[in-house]
């Protein structure tokens, strides 16, 4: 396992990784009988997130979710009404912490770690879905794709947060759910910890590289970080 510098910076990604998205599961089971279709939006809207910006094209997080949501229903053959649309918002901006998050986070920022957040979604007023879920107390700074009109895995998204915060991309350590986001974190010469949540495991392949820390959980994650933290 990697070293990781005397003061480094953890950066984490914020939708699945500490929001539970499954919260989402009554809505999707009601509008299509079948709680699978959460799964399947959420692949279109990555799907499209990034074809948006390999497209040099930018729109919303937000409006991807509702316009992915749409395309689900329209291939099910599924009508959308504007109170469906809006139960989806409303439940998209109050998605609980999982219940590892705040250990992972108290027992990370106890050791003396900097903690950040960056975020495929746009910023939002006050409460924001951080603030709802008790964890905006842990970050220093919250950071958006749309400062750079790009989505992660972007170099430029990673690039901007060592940027804003005055370091190399080789001082922060990217924490996703999801190994596109730590191979791109990876790419922009950052450290990449993967955390295996269901729905989510490991690509092996050529080429592709190993996370740095790889655990099932945020606090065997962050144990494992803080045990391998430079003197």
């Amino acid at each position: 396992m990697s070293s990781l510098y005397s003061a480094p910076i953890i950066v984490f990604d914020v939708n699945e990784t500490l929001l539970d998205i499954d919260t989402l599961t009554p809505l999707f089971t009601r509008l299509f009988g079948d709680k699978n279709r959460l799964r399947e939006w959420f692949a279109q809207l990555v799907l499209y997130s990034q074809t948006m910006t390999l497209s040099g094209l930018y729109t919303p997080f937000g409006e991807l979710g509702v316009g992915a949501l749409q395309m689900t229903a329209d291939i099910h053959a599924v009508r959308l009404t504007e109170e469906d649309v809006q139960e989806f918002k409303q439940r998209m901006s109050e998605m609980p912490a999982h219940t590892d998050a705040i250990p992972a986070l108290t027992k990370l920022r106890d050791a003396g770690f900097r903690l950040v957040t960056l975020t495929n979604s746009a910023p939002s007023p006050s409460p924001t879905p951080l603030e709802k879920a008790g964890l905006n107390r842990f970050f220093e700074q919250n950071f958006s794709v749309a400062s750079v009109n790009q989505f992660k895995p972007a170099a430029a998204t990673y690039e901007m947060v060592a940027s804003e915060l005055l370091v190399e991309t080789s001082e922060l350590c990217l924490v996703a759910c999801h190994q596109w986001d730590v191979i791109g974190a990876q790419a922009a010469g950052c450290q990449g910890a993967f955390i295996t949540r269901p729905y989510n495991a490991r690509l092996s392949a050529t080429n592709v590289p190993k996370p740095d820390f790889i655990a099932s959980d945020l606090i065997t994650l962050a144990k494992e970080i803080i045990n391998h933290k430079s003197p």
